[in-house]
């Protein structure tokens, strides 16, 4: 076995991995870029070493600095993880070369499978079924033109050299297919310094399914089933459960049996996982991600083995000493992937400091694969993933409940999550009582159509929290002039608190009665009292003789109370501050995430109608369409393409006065368009398909 293990990674897959190398008794050498000084994963790790910038290009996609990295800490085997080099045939020769291990399949695997086209040829000549579609040679926009109208729609675009859904078009008419195949080719050259494309029939609604195989050097090849990931938004996987519900028995050996041929064919060893699409009845494939999966902890939790002790051990020569039939499933497991992602604003990622990060405890039906702990950054520069919660159950419902319960636990502050969601998603009776399909997150907008707004309780509690001084305890009185009690000389002890939901706004009396609190605003009036929870940041609060345990965080000017996996954002308002964001000039767009300008499709002067993108801005391993929020005319655009655009800055001035005939937003005057955290600018939507690492 290995002395020392160099981690190419970071996140939650690189503690994953360290998790078991040391449980193995390995040595573990993280590597980190200037974003990540202070991460989980470095934290972990026996040892780490710097490689260079936050800039994936510059670190974690710089071979050869890892490679140095690895030469330098004496670590004897590299282990990818998924995304970022886990897929380059170039990075496993290399290490090869150099006389380390590569914890991944043999170069020549990884080539064989890193061109799409090539694989579906190579698939089909071994009898797997494969979509009908063009993987040709010939890649000029003429023949890919004419071969997507031959094909017909809808059709799907694929970037050749890809995988994890990066680069993907569905395009469902042909007035789509120019500007599908511009992003397509735009980002597989970016993503994958290849831009080859290959065009398939699109099944409007079909399951994702893949099978998990393991190889050794040895000639033993053997699969541990199958994992649904059909719930998906742009490609990227939001949860995934094994074994995939609702297959019949037949169905179920024959992908077995054409996964195990798709590794057989090329040779596979370590640890992979072959993808197929399901659809009445038949299954076509998809792709060979030559890698470790995120969702990799569900087939490991129902059939009690350590992938990532596996992938070791095969990887240091040991052959597998288990036969097929040993590998019998137990239970249902279901994964969530907790992401730092806003469902209200299409998915839009977050980045920021994790002020507050709580996972629910570990135990025999729940493991929690964290990326993150309180006080982290995460970064715009990768992708969104926090971390994964895996439940266990003996049937599917259970494992269902437990994870719901589990999404319940979960609290951040700092960021915007989709926990709320994810939880939401599980209670549908399409997923609770179905095998979901692709379709199901463009089925259930509804998930995702607001922010939960704050009810009358939850404001009354909120303002007399404020009031009371709970929010932001005070540990010794410096005077008697620094309490919070509302105190006056001969009168009631009455104040005000002015607070904001995403809806509207409260102006509340308050009146202290004792040990209580009476409130009194629109909604009419509350009596509130409160005792200590269980932590800081939990209140047993008797409103109207109810108690109501909440959980709640105050964050600058907002309080957040919790409503099971939801969490409510309450506005503390501030005139003087409201006054100051008066002052900011009418129609500029503003940038809440760092990132790089890709595309800038208008010109100044150029009249655009509302929805028009204005740029494209790629942050967080995704690219983001910046659209006019109302018709207007280009004043301005203050960004050129592969410019590096900052928090706060200024993308785009858009003059709607200047449009002839043509109104801004109602009540718009005299604003700007400054989003908040969670989205490259107010008016941001996503476009094209995002660059995470896996899917």
């Amino acid at each position: 076995m290995f002395a020392r293990l160099l981690i190419a990674n970071r996140g939650e897959i690189a503690c994953r991995v360290i998790r078991s190398a040391r449980r193995l008794g390995i040595r573990t050498v993280a590597v980190y870029s200037d974003a990540d000084a202070d991460a989980r994963h470095v934290r972990l790790a026996d040892e780490a070493r710097w490689i260079g910038p936050a800039r994936a290009r510059d670190s974690y996609l710089s071979a050869e600095r890892l490679l140095e990295a690895a030469a330098a800490s004496g670590a004897d085997a590299i282990h990818p993880g998924y995304g970022f080099l886990s897929e380059n045939a170039e990075f496993a020769a290399a290490c090869a070369a150099r006389g380390i291990a590569f914890v991944g399949p043999p170069a020549a695997a990884i080539a064989a499978m890193g061109s799409k086209i090539a694989a579906k040829e190579s698939m089909r000549r071994a009898g797997v079924p494969v979509l009908p579609g063009y993987q040709g040679a010939d890649q000029s926009l003429e023949r890919l033109h004419r071969e997507a109208r031959a094909l017909g729609f809808p059709l799907i675009i694929k970037p050749s050299g890809g995988g994890g859904g990066k680069g993907m078009q569905i395009v469902r008419e042909a007035a789509e297919l120019d500007a599908a195949l511009g992003a397509a080719r735009r980002l597989a050259s970016s993503a994958f310094a290849d831009s080859a494309l290959l065009i398939e029939r699109y099944l409007p609604a079909p399951r994702h399914v893949e099978v998990q195989v393991l190889c050794d050097a040895h000639g033993n090849a053997r699969h541990l089933g199958t994992r649904d990931c059909s719930v998906q938004r742009r490609h990227q996987k939001l949860i995934e459960e094994a074994p995939a519900p609702d297959l019949p028995p037949a169905l179920r050996e024959r992908l077995h049996a054409a996964a195990l041929t798709v590794a057989r064919t090329v040779g596979y060893v370590n640890a992979g996982t072959v993808e197929f699409l399901v659809a009445d009845g038949e299954f076509w494939f998809m792709e060979m991600n030559t890698r470790l999966q995120v969702e990799h902890g569900v087939t490991e939790r129902i059939h009690g083995i350590d992938l990532v002790e596996w992938q070791l051990r095969i990887a240091a020569g040991e052959p597998l000493r288990f036969a097929e039939h040993e590998l019998a499933a137990r239970g249902h497991a279901i994964e969530a992937r907790v992401c730092a992602e806003d469902p209200a604003r299409e998915f839009v990622p977050s980045a920021g400091r994790l002020e507050r990060l709580r996972w629910p405890a570990e135990s025999e039906r729940l493991r929690v694969d964290a990326g993150f702990d309180a006080g982290d950054e995460v970064s715009s520069h990768y992708d969104s993933l926090l971390g994964k919660l895996i439940a266990f159950g003996e049937d599917r419902r259970a494992a269902i409940a437990t994870l719901r319960e589990a999404l319940e636990r979960f609290r951040v502050v700092g960021v915007a999550s989709n926990a709320g969601w994810l939880a939401a998603a599980l209670a549908t009776p399409d997923f609770a009582d179905a095998a979901p399909t692709t379709r199901f997150v463009d089925a259930h907008p509804e998930l995702a159509a607001a922010e939960p707004v704050a009810d009358p309780d939850e404001i009354a509690l909120a303002a007399a929290a404020i009031a009371a001084g709970i929010d932001a305890p005070v540990a010794a009185l410096a005077s008697p002039w620094e309490a919070r009690d509302a105190f006056r000389v001969n009168l009631p002890p009455i104040r005000t608190e002015q607070l904001r939901t995403t809806t509207d706004s409260h102006s509340l009396e308050l009146c202290r009665e004792g040990a209580a609190w009476r409130v009194r605003g629109r909604f009419g009036e509350r009596t509130l009292r409160f005792a200590p929870g269980s932590d800081a940041h939990t209140l047993d609060a008797w409103i109207g003789g109810v108690r109501r345990r909440v959980d709640w965080e105050r964050l600058d000017d907002r309080l957040y109370l919790w409503r099971g996996a939801e969490r409510v954002a309450i506005v503390i308002e501030d005139l003087r501050r409201g006054a100051a964001r008066a002052t900011a000039r009418e129609g500029e767009l503003v940038a809440r995430l760092p990132g790089t300008v890709v595309a800038v499709p208008v010109a100044v002067g150029e009249a655009v109608a509302a929805g028009a993108t204005l740029l494209v801005v790629e942050a967080m391993k995704m690219e983001h369409a910046i659209r006019a929020p109302y018709a207007g005319v280009v004043r301005a655009v203050h960004f050129a393409v592969g410019a590096r655009v900052t928090e706060g800055a200024v993308l785009v001035d858009l003059d709607a006065a200047g449009a002839d005939g043509i109104g801004g937003p109602s009540g718009a005057a005299g604003s700007s368009s400054v989003a908040d955290s969670s989205s490259i600018a107010d008016s941001s939507s996503v476009a094209g398909s995002p660059r995470t690492p896996e899917a």
